[in-house]
């Protein structure tokens, strides 16, 4: 049995943890060093990862590139954020809570920042008039369950993915309390997919993009490697949603940008034109 933790009555920041994870992390905000971003030729700037979050926004961009949205070219770069790439002073500029994904529109008179992924999914969604409804309750709907994926997802990544993949030692309370939430978050998914092909009704909107890349990758064993734990199997109608959105040209180009792990074909570090994705699926043996 473990020594039972007693927290102190002031709270001190460890610096010494062996976490890996550990240095990126700290009580304060701001950046540590001085470095510029860098700036492509089109509008839209994005500085990102391609984690569940940064995911999000460079499928958008795909999907408005596949439904032939020319204005929705982009140069991504990579934030490196086990380098602390997003405590540079260039990237704490355009988002000063130093989390990808960031983006810059450059496309009017002044330069928009633009950070936190469903201000993003918003922002682009609304300005290229694709994947949200323009009013009334399907509109609102959407935005629900945008919503509800912005809240909902902190307790799967931060909480069950964090204590069942990433923590030094596995403690049984946490994993049983956040693997509970995880759950019951799919049963909600499940549920509304029952009646829905897609999350928001019938049509395919920014919702499905904000909410797939981490429950629809976690259904479809792509993400922690918990797909046997939760049983997600029994979630039949968010495997069926995962799946039919798995098949989408943009899912399949969007999903890979901003990535340097996983196989060789999953990984576009940086998107600058079409080529740069398209010669790294080229490589997939499938």
């Amino acid at each position: 049995m473990t020594e039972q933790y007693v927290p102190p009555k002031v709270w001190v920041h460890d610096t010494n943890g062996g976490n890996k994870w550990a240095s990126i992390n700290r009580p304060v905000s701001g950046s540590t060093h001085d470095k510029e971003l860098p700036v492509g030729e089109h509008d839209l700037q994005l500085y990102s990862l391609g984690t569940p979050n940064g995911q999000k926004v460079t499928i958008l961009l795909e999907e408005l590139l596949a439904a032939g949205v020319k204005e929705a070219e982009y140069d991504a770069y990579l934030i490196n954020i086990g380098e602390g790439n997003q405590f540079s002073s260039g990237f704490v500029g355009v988002n000063p809570n130093s989390k990808i994904p960031a983006l810059v529109d450059k496309s009017g008179d002044e330069d928009v920042n633009v950070f936190e992924s469903a201000s993003i999914l918003v922002h682009l969604a609304e300005k290229f008039g694709h994947f949200l409804p323009e009013k009334g309750a399907a509109r609102t709907t959407t935005f629900n369950w945008l919503f509800w994926a912005q809240g909902s997802a902190p307790f799967l990544g931060g909480g069950f993915g964090h204590f069942y993949a990433y923590a030094d030692e596995k403690f049984e309370y946490p994993i049983n309390r956040f693997a509970m939430e995880a759950k019951r978050q799919l049963d909600v998914l499940d549920k509304q997919l029952a009646k829905n092909t897609f999350v928001a009704g019938d049509e395919f909107s920014i919702a499905d993009i904000a909410i797939w890349p981490w429950y629809g990758n976690l259904v479809l064993g792509k993400l922690y490697d918990a797909a046997e734990f939760l049983q997600v199997d029994t979630y039949t109608n968010v495997v069926r949603w995962a799946k039919l959105l798995e098949q989408r040209e943009g899912v399949q180009r969007g999903r890979i940008v901003n990535r340097s792990f996983g196989e060789e074909w999953e990984q576009a570090p940086e998107r600058h034109c079409a080529a740069d994705i398209d010669v790294v699926l080229a490589k997939n043996p499938k």
